[in-house]
């Protein structure tokens, strides 16, 4: 098989790249920023990327740069615990631990896996079509590329979805999410664990990610930010004393700012030598925690088809099938964990509470045994 090329460099992009090449593809990848920077955010790898990662020979270094996590919980604005997940025991029998990162020393260890492959910077695609056997990239700079076969891994606004499935549909949470890293130190009761705080309308999350850094993401409704601040976090300061001492630590110039979109569910993930992985396949809000690990997932399984199936329809076939109905589960999920978490009024806020605080601890754990199982062998 000719050479694969993969369209976007993110971490879905990057996994895919490793993973291709572990199977002894030559891989080739275009991305549209001009150069790679310092993103002021975090991510949580789970269990189910980290046992991806262990079997691809990364998971150590991954360990060595990031901060292991042992829970993940949800609290009232008294800090009071309304759900946890706690990750321990999971990590015990999958072998792996959860880690928090800082995005770029993840994209950073993703690139130093590449070896040689070539990685194209500044190539924003605007087009691609299937030509017989071959599929033709047009970018914006005007340069053209043939390919053999290309996988999109070109996020939520991709392009390459575009040509194999033009009616997908994107959809507006109607939450807006500032995101920072900041060097407050936490009380030792914080340190391995990824804690949630759900106020009335919005809800703020944090989780150490190093011995002095600690990322941070807060959400409002998208309706609520022209009664606020220029930048929106005035609405936290009746969050509890923690969350003034990150947002303290955090320069002002350093937070980021994204409204927060998804993909509707779509059956078609491919089409001739085009496939979609990642954020153009599947793209999920972040209530889980899953979007990136999806994206690993999605990776190291659309590389072991390819390197089982000699047709390739059949292989991008055989990945759609091992992926697409735990992708929908996370995006349903999500969505919905969005929408109740974010709740407006005080008395459904309240009521909220009381019956999450009242839910078995088998409910979350059923969940996260979902989340963190994977539907198929590592090999």
């Amino acid at each position: 098989m000719n050479k694969i090329t993969i369209i976007g460099a993110g971490i879905g992009g990057l996994a895919t790249a490793i993973a291709l090449r572990r199977k002894g593809f030559e891989v080739e990848i275009f991305e549209s920023t001009p150069q790679f920077t310092e993103a002021g955010s975090g991510i949580n790898l789970a269990l189910n990327a980290m046992q991806i990662f262990k079997h691809l020979g990364i998971a150590e270094k991954i360990e060595q740069n990031g901060h292991p996590l042992e829970a993940m919980n949800v609290r009232d604005l008294e800090l009071d615990l309304l759900a946890s997940s706690p990750i321990k025991e999971l990590a015990a029998f999958y072998s792996v631990r959860a880690v928090a990162i800082h995005r770029a020393r993840l994209h950073s260890i993703l690139l130093g896996e590449l070896g040689d492959t070539p990685v194209y910077l500044n190539k924003k695609l605007r087009s691609l079509s299937q030509k017989g056997e071959q599929v033709e990239l047009v970018f914006e700079d005007g340069a053209t590329h043939t390919a053999t076969i290309v996988i999109g891994a070109d996020g939520i606004r991709s392009v390459v979805r575009e040509a194999v499935v033009p009616e997908a549909k994107s959809r507006d949470a109607n939450q807006i999410c500032w995101r920072g890293i900041s060097k407050a130190t936490l009380a030792e009761a914080f340190q391995k664990e990824l804690n949630e705080i759900w106020g009335v309308g919005s809800r703020f999350g944090f989780v150490p990610i190093s011995s002095d850094e600690v990322y941070w993401f807060a959400l409002i409704r998208k309706d609520k930010r022209n009664n606020l601040s220029e930048n929106g976090l005035s609405l936290f300061k009746n969050y509890p004393q923690v969350v003034q001492q990150i947002l303290g630590e955090t320069p002002e110039e350093a937070i980021i700012c994204n409204e927060i979109w998804d993909l509707k569910p779509i059956d078609i993930w491919y089409k001739g030598n085009i496939v979609l992985l990642g954020d153009a396949a599947h793209a999920t809000t972040p209530n889980l925690g899953q979007g990136a690990c999806q994206a690993v997932e999605s990776a190291y399984v659309l590389a072991e088809c390819l390197a089982s199936e000699q047709d390739i329809s059949l292989a991008f076939e055989k990945y759609r099938q091992q992926r697409i109905a735990k992708a929908h589960y996370v995006v349903r999920t999500s969505w919905a964990l969005g929408k109740m978490a974010q709740l407006e009024k005080s008395w459904a806020y309240s009521l909220r509470n009381f019956l999450m605080k009242r839910l078995p601890q088998t409910v979350a754990d059923r969940q996260s045994k979902r989340l963190y199982a994977l539907d198929f062998k590592l090999r």
